[in-house]
């Protein structure tokens, strides 16, 4: 699909065949889950957006481990692809609120990457090598998701925040035969909460 002057493809379409036809001077990568192929990044000046102030929390579900280890705010790097997770050269670092649920962090994160592609494209800034300690963020597996452990409403609205987004299993709880998710969360004091659930018989 082309807009304005710009290609936008689909994760199917990245492959070296498709893009060579393209031929594009930068490809952003603004939301990416997947392992880009090396005839891509190797051909083409890659960049990637990732959800922290790396080498902090390089890996996997960035959002959900940063608001689990209790961050209320972050760094959204503009990163060059390479071989390494999360490892390449930094472009731009621009900051990111966690409030709300993951959608709504994640809408304001696209407004943020869009600014920050066309200052890229504008200034054509020049990376630099990341700096400080690294931190690697392991990727969250669904099971993960259910809240029978948490102990205090504070984490309980987190957990279901975090996960409150298309694509993710929402925060969950299991009887012998059903299975109970949350969504929706909000809070009303540290011992209550509200929030939408959907009940399905296993």
């Amino acid at each position: 699909m082309k807009i304005n002057g710009y290609v936008f493809l689909i994760k199917n379409d990245l492959t070296l065949e498709k893009v060579s036809k393209i031929n594009p001077s930068i490809i952003f990568i603004p939301h990416w889950s997947h392992i880009l192929q090396p005839e891509i990044y190797e051909n083409y000046k890659c960049i990637v957006f990732h959800m922290t102030d790396l080498p902090f929390g390089r890996g996997g579900s960035p959002l959900q481990n940063l608001i689990e280890r209790g961050h209320s705010e972050t760094i959204i790097s503009a990163i060059k692809v390479e071989e390494g997770l999360d490892t390449g050269d930094v472009y731009l670092k621009h900051p990111l609120s966690l409030e709300g649920t993951a959608e709504d962090i994640f809408m304001r994160a696209s407004g943020i990457i869009e600014k920050m592609i066309m200052e890229i494209i504008n200034n054509n800034p020049i990376p630099k090598k990341q700096e400080g300690e690294v931190v690697v963020f392991k990727r969250r597996k669904p099971e993960q998701s259910n809240v029978e452990n948490l102990d205090n409403i504070n984490q309980l609205y987190d957990f279901i925040r975090m996960l409150d987004c298309e694509g993710y299993p929402n925060a969950f709880i299991e009887t012998k035969h059903f299975k109970i998710e949350f969504n929706k969360a909000s809070q009303n004091t540290n011992h209550t909460l509200n929030a939408n659930v959907r009940i399905t018989k296993k």
